[in-house]
């Protein structure tokens, strides 16, 4: 009974340290991105923000936190600093978080070629080149949910999950409703804004999504309405919708806190259910 206890116990120590073992291989195994490119700059928080070239231009982004990637698109008129900190916190103690400034904003250059959402998503293909990034999850807001989109119909391997925030089908509705606002008067703003008049959603391309998505939006946002995040839910396989009512365009600022832990809920749960066995 002694040697078959020793074998016993024997064995249990084999496992427990099979399994530390597992569990050290895994943790040194999932690294974290390294910058590449010029150091040009420090955000508020003195973190690095980076230049670097990719799709003939020079691309603005900084990396924070750590864990898996988890790319930051911001909207119209809109630099990388334009996101809650509250949120960046959150996010960035789970995720490591890609923030990029779009084509002509901020620390990313323009060459003069016109502005289109294929150009856009073809620019966030090239910095994920740059940085060694197979894939992704995509949080796209406003101007960059339409990016979002193209990157979900066209770059599909590229993304994991994607939250499609304050989105639109129809350009020409939004470039409208942004007629009254006071928009900064700079070039790369009417650019942005002839690419949205260029643009409207393939709604027959949508069912062929396979990417888990959430559409979020506020009931209140008077750019873009609810109508197209409640279109692209409906034709996009097993994607989400959340609504948040009385919110409004800028909902991330109006709830902070409920809007960090939505996103951060989506992109932790895997809501498909494995196939029963036959």
């Amino acid at each position: 009974m002694r040697n078959i206890s020793a074998l016993f116990f024997g064995m249990r120590v084999m496992c427990a340290l099979a399994l530390a073992l597992v569990a050290t291989l895994s943790v040194a195994s999932a690294k974290d991105i390294a910058p590449v490119g010029e150091n040009i700059a420090a955000d508020a928080q003195g973190r690095a923000i980076y230049q670097v070239e990719g799709n003939g231009i020079r691309i603005g982004y900084k990396l924070i936190g750590s864990g898996d990637p988890l790319l930051l698109l911001t909207g119209l008129g809109c630099t990388m600093d334009r996101w809650t900190p509250e949120f960046i916190d959150e996010a960035s103690k789970k995720y490591q978080l890609i923030v990029m400034d779009n084509r002509g904003m901020g620390y990313t250059t323009d060459n003069g070629a016109k502005f289109s959402y294929e150009l856009f998503a073809q620019d966030v293909v090239s910095l994920l080149d740059a940085l060694g990034v197979a894939k992704t999850n995509v949080l796209g807001y406003s101007q960059s949910s339409v990016t979002t989109q193209n990157l979900l119909l066209y770059h599909p391997e590229r993304v994991g999950k994607a939250v499609i925030h304050a989105t639109s089908i129809n350009g020409k509705a939004v470039a409208a409703a942004f007629k009254g606002i006071d928009l900064p008067d700079n070039p790369t703003v009417k650019k942005q804004l002839m690419a949205a008049m260029d643009w409207e959603s393939p709604l027959d391309k949508m069912p062929l999504i396979k990417n888990q998505v959430m559409l979020l939006v506020g009931t209140a946002d008077n750019i873009v309405g609810t109508e197209s995040s409640q279109t692209l839910a409906r034709l996009i396989p097993g994607a989400w919708l959340v609504q948040f009512k009385n919110g409004t365009h800028h909902l991330q600022f109006e709830v902070p806190s409920e809007f960090s832990r939505i996103v951060l809920t989506f992109l932790e749960m895997n809501e498909t259910v494995p196939p029963r066995a036959q």
